[in-house]
């Protein structure tokens, strides 16, 4: 039996702590983990940066995307503790992984940046947390900065979430002033975990990834009982039976143990191992083969919707198959991408993918080129939308192609036409309020609520079109406030709605890749832009190119790209203007005959890159 596992035997389940580090995107939840795991000697001092975050586009972006766990053993008063950390993520696209980080914890630190103050992926975090029944540690972070304001940061929190200020913590996770005055904290005020581990086996699935080696590995929350090696284990939600390969804790990487009792955090994998990451299903619940009736089923999660949708191409059709094996990879260990096979006219095969929102998108496509070197087009992201069919039947269209081409008003096959929509909540300094309204009203929104936290902060409520929130809202609102804008959102309901296709047709074909659902009011306007654009990226030819952009079946722009022509007229001088005619007139003839037999256009793929580039 090693040292550390002498240790973690000794303490009774009344000396666990679980606790979690929620904050707004950027306030220093992972600087602020690495302290703690310094302090409690889990990592050497002075070793990387945010050791938490393992992946590249996490360390280059400075954002959390997956929450990640640690033990650490602290000495308080004597008495050994065992402490379990989960670093969440701070942005809202990835909220499922937050709330799924609650669910392992009796408590949570909410950090304030004591320079920013509250922003709304606090105010959301902190609701989600009060919900689920947790323990808050206020604890205002980067006081050493000239332009901190503790006192502001601990008034708001006071006002907003009515915490006590006496008992917040003031640190500074870089330079790791006030850093040890937190165990302390949490020790006192966050319950132990309940538990028995006399009774049968009950663990709940927390997260899941994917080793090469061992195949897929869980990271569970033991409630009752213990799990060892070599244990038979059975799942509530699939049924299917495993044998326990290995039992072990994350201090920091993964450390085997002899056992998992009622209370800890650790992860398990089976051996021979789970193979498909499908049969993990977070949330689900584990027992002992033969206890199934003895033990209830956890509440599960609900599992997180795809909102925002892309359809992505190989640059060159020759990748596909790499290409193929790379998303694949990834999506092993992001369940919450979808994936479906599409394919296009224009830039051959390819895939539509769902994802929880565009930072989620954006990181998805760093993560291909990073890892596995592949080059994508992805088009603009779309939403799903609703068509009821006059007989009553209800679809969702994720993509645009097969959206029907009527214009709206028109009758036609369908009753209703609808589109998600979300409430927004912007926090926001009270000098801007006057642009970003204007923002949200040009953006379809409807005001909801507006309410001043402090003198100088606003807490701003829309409901806005989802459509609207994809097409690069959160950029529009950082440029319009210089950055001091916060948004948060969550899904509402569809609400009928003007919406119409807008497609673009080259010499009167349509090209399936660049197609759209837009408000009525946007279609012209888009229209314009489309041809304009796609018209510089479109060579001459031998003969007329015609593009146009169509809203239904009307067309709204056009631009036509002239042929290539010979000069006839260079041999004529002093001529009569009826010869130059006659000339003219028989080039033109010509020209139709060899549009005749040429048909159509050919369009370089290069042409669509260019186009969908933003």
């Amino acid at each position: 039996m090693s040292d550390l596992e002498k240790r973690i035997s000794d303490i009774p389940l009344e000396r666990f702590r679980n606790f979690c580090i929620v904050a707004h995107v950027d306030h220093g939840k992972s600087t602020l983990s690495d302290r703690l795991l310094e302090l409690t000697g889990t990592i050497a001092p002075g070793g990387n940066k945010q050791i938490l975050d393992k992946l590249d586009v996490e360390r280059e972006r400075g954002i959390t995307v997956k929450a990640q766990t640690c033990s650490m053993i602290y000495n308080y008063k004597n008495l050994d503790y065992l402490l379990h950390l989960v670093d969440t993520p701070g942005h809202v696209d990835f909220r499922a992984e937050v709330s799924r980080s609650y669910a392992s914890c009796g408590g949570a630190l909410l950090l304030v940046d004591a320079s920013q103050g509250i922003q709304a992926q606090t105010v959301a975090n902190f609701y989600l947390a009060f919900a689920q029944g947790l323990h808050l540690v206020p604890i205002v972070n980067k006081i050493d900065l000239p332009t901190a304001d503790p006192p502001r940061a601990l008034e708001q929190m006071k006002d907003t979430f009515e915490l006590d200020p006496a008992k917040a913590v003031l640190v500074s996770a870089k330079t790791g002033l006030g850093v040890e005055a937190i165990l302390p904290t949490v020790i006192e005020e966050v319950p132990a975990p309940v538990g028995d581990h006399l009774k049968p086996l009950k663990l709940l699935l927390v997260d899941s990834w994917y080793s090469n080696y061992k195949g897929v590995i869980l990271l569970v929350r033991v409630f009752d009982g213990q799990i060892k090696a070599g244990d038979h284990i059975a799942s509530f939600a699939t049924g299917l039976r495993y044998t326990v390969g290995e039992v072990g804790i994350m201090y920091p990487g993964q450390t085997p143990q002899k056992s998992l009792r009622a209370g800890q955090v650790g992860y398990i994998y089976f051996n021979p191992g789970m193979k498909r990451s499908q049969e993990a299903k977070v949330g689900d619940t584990y027992t002992t083969v033969g206890a199934e009736k003895q033990v209830e089923p956890l509440p599960g999660f609900e599992e997180p919707k795809a909102m925002v949708f892309v359809a992505a191409f190989p640059v060159d059709q020759g990748e596909y198959a790499h290409l193929e094996d790379s998303i694949n990879q990834i999506t092993l260990n992001d369940r919450s991408v979808t994936m479906q096979k599409e394919s296009s006219e224009a830039l051959g095969a390819g895939w539509r993918l769902g994802f929880l929102g565009t930072l989620h998108c954006s990181v998805f496509e760093d993560r291909l080129r990073q890892e596995h070197g592949a080059s994508i087009i992805i088009t603009p992201p779309t939403v799903p939308f609703k068509v009821i069919w006059k007989d009553g039947r209800e679809e969702i269209i994720s993509n645009p192609a097969d959206f029907p081409d009527q214009e709206p008003g028109k009758s036609g096959p369908y009753a209703d036409l609808q589109e998600p929509y979300v409430s927004v909540t912007i926090t926001l300094p009270e000098e801007y309020l006057g642009k970003v309204i204007e923002l949200c009203e040009g953006n379809r929104g409807e005001q909801k609520e507006l309410q001043f936290f402090t003198a100088t902060q606003v807490i701003l409520k829309y409901d806005l079109p989802l459509a609207q929130l994809v097409d690069d809202f959160f950029g529009k609102l950082k440029s319009l406030t210089k950055g001091y804008a916060s948004l948060d959102y969550e899904e509402s309901d569809w609400r009928k709605s003007n919406i119409i296709k807008l497609q673009l047709l080259v010499n009167k074909a349509p090209v399936d890749a660049v197609a759209r659902v837009v408000h009525y009011s946007q279609a012209e306007r888009l229209g314009r832009q489309w041809v304009t654009k796609f018209k510089e990226h479109v060579d001459r030819q031998m003969y007329e190119v015609v593009i146009q952009a169509t809203a239904g079946k009307r067309i709204v722009a056009r631009e036509t790209i002239k042929p290539f022509r010979k000069d006839v007229l260079s041999k004529l001088h002093a001529s009569d203007v009826s010869r130059r005619r006659k000339l003219l007139e028989k080039q033109k003839e010509g020209r139709k005959k060899l549009t005749a037999v040429a048909g159509n256009v050919s369009i370089d793929r290069r042409a669509f890159q260019g186009f969908l580039a933003k």
